[in-house]
């Protein structure tokens, strides 16, 4: 109990030592390892969260290197889950870590997130993506959307029983924004760490902010707003 309170003891005046034992006790999967994906592992890692499903099927490229925390020039060519599990190994040992080389698939995507409690989405495939909510949605698992864009951003809490992942994407341009204006460091870190506040907030029970409301952030002008969506139900 000494080594726990040390190690969490800069959390305390928010998360309590109870709370903390929620969140090592609890389970998050992550889906993608790229720029959102790194940085929501290593966040978790260091918030506590006990168990992390890490999922992705690619490896580490040159181009990864100016934003994705877990690419480094020592390990170009190696899978992102490698990657990804030594680098949180070392910042966490005590966690487990599953970390699972696979496309998210419609025959498999049911059976790699079943286990989580709550599911981050890192994808940059709008087909990938509708498959994942549609997933968590016969699961019954929520899900915190996010993507970026060069200097924009989004954020979604989905709660799987809402109809809201139906609308979110509605074209079918397989192409995400992303890999159109790029994504620089700052934006993928930054919608990371929104990203694993409401993850936190709902392994604790505390409301999430972005239920039924998009955040949108452009931290070009600075300018953070949130479009109401409403509760979809039904």
């Amino acid at each position: 109990m000494a080594m726990f309170e040390q190690r969490y003891l800069r959390n305390q005046s928010t998360i309590s030592l109870d709370e903390q034992a929620v969140l090592k006790a609890s389970t998050v999967a992550i889906v993608g390892l790229g720029g959102l994906g790194g940085w929501a592992s290593e966040y978790c890692a260091r918030l506590g969260i006990g168990t992390l499903i890490l999922i992705d099927h690619d490896c580490v490229e040159e181009s990864n290197l100016n934003r994705q925390v877990f690419a480094t020039e020592a390990v170009l060519g190696q899978d992102k889950t490698a990657a990804a599990y030594a680098r949180l190994h070392a910042v966490n040992s005590e966690l487990e870590y599953r970390v699972l080389k696979k496309r998210l698939s419609e025959g498999n995507a049911l059976e790699l997130i079943r286990d989580a409690d709550i599911v981050i989405d890192a994808l940059d495939s709008i087909t990938s993506r509708r498959i994942l909510f549609n997933a968590c949605k016969l699961l019954n698992i929520p899900c915190v959307h996010g993507s970026i864009g060069s200097w924009f951003g989004q954020v979604l809490f989905i709660d799987p029983k809402s109809n809201i992942a139906d609308h979110l994407y509605q074209s079918d341009n397989e192409k995400g924004i992303e890999k159109v204006l790029g994504n620089p460091v700052f934006t993928a870190s930054f919608v990371a760490s929104i990203q694993v506040a409401e993850t936190c907030k709902f392994l604790l029970n505390k409301e999430a902010c972005l239920k039924s409301r998009l955040l949108s952030i452009d931290l070009l002008n600075m300018e953070f707003i949130t479009i109401e969506l409403g509760a979809a139900n039904g």
